[in-house]
């Protein structure tokens, strides 16, 4: 802490990856030397390819560690993933390719829309040595049509609006399968607002957890457990989706 003006900084303490492998231990994550190796590898292969595209905003290695790495894994604290897991606009990999990372024996599909992306999650994946994940270059809602109802999982991050967000991910979730979605601080004013469209597509609200990072940024990770059929009709193309969320 230092005093400048009357000013009070306090300076808060960068997390690094052994500080990671502590605090996942409070999520029931143990992580090995491989998977942390993996991270670090992660980390600085965003880093280089943020320069020539635009993957994320944050690009100081610590902090890709607290608030992509750390942020993606606080919903595993009460989730057990099995079976196929699909992350609907992946980005660059977040939260798809660090629980991918922490669950190797789990089948993966990363679902991304923009080809220079796909491209950046081929190459870490290829680097990383990962295997059973698979990216798909298309919109959710065009996937949706080759592989409906088939994924135990489904999550996404930082995509849209939680009522716009629901139509692309629950008709890709098995009945009794689970949409886990991470959202910022607005998060419960955004289940609130899609309770109407949860019954529609066929999904309920199980659990929410609502969290915060060591710098203070609210999360809140949303659990819902699909419990019927999703009607056929659904999901409309995205121009309708977004015009009229359900």
């Amino acid at each position: 802490m230092k005093k400048d003006n009357d000013k009070i900084y306090i300076k808060r303490e960068i997390m690094t990856l052994e500080e990671l492998k502590e605090k996942t231990k409070a999520l029931n994550i143990e992580l090995s030397d491989d998977m942390i190796n993996k991270f670090d590898k992660y980390a600085h292969l965003l880093q280089e390819w943020n320069e020539k595209m635009n993957l994320t905003a944050i690009t100081e290695y610590e902090e890709i560690i607290e608030k992509h790495f750390y942020d993606c894994l606080l919903p595993l604290k009460n989730v057990g993933l099995s079976g196929k897991v699909c992350d609907v606009g992946s980005g660059a990999g977040f939260p798809g390719l660090v629980w991918k990372i922490v669950n190797p024996e789990v089948e993966f599909v990363l679902v991304e829309p923009t080809g220079k992306r796909c491209t950046f999650l081929n190459e870490v994946i290829n680097q990383l040595g990962l295997e059973k994940i698979t990216v798909i270059n298309k919109r959710a809602e065009e996937y949706v049509l080759e592989e409906r109802e088939v994924f135990d999982y489904v999550t996404a991050r930082a995509v849209a609006n939680l009522r716009v967000l629901s139509e692309l991910c629950i008709p890709l979730i098995k009945v009794n399968g689970m949409f886990v979605a991470l959202k910022g601080m607005h998060g419960d004013e955004e289940a609130e607002a899609a309770k109407h469209a949860m019954d529609v597509l066929g999904a309920e609200l199980v659990n929410k957890e609502n969290t915060n990072l060591d710098e203070g940024d609210n999360r809140v990770n949303l659990y819902y457990k699909k419990v019927k059929a999703t009607p056929n009709e659904y999901p409309r193309n995205y121009g309708r989706i977004k015009k009229k969320p359900l």
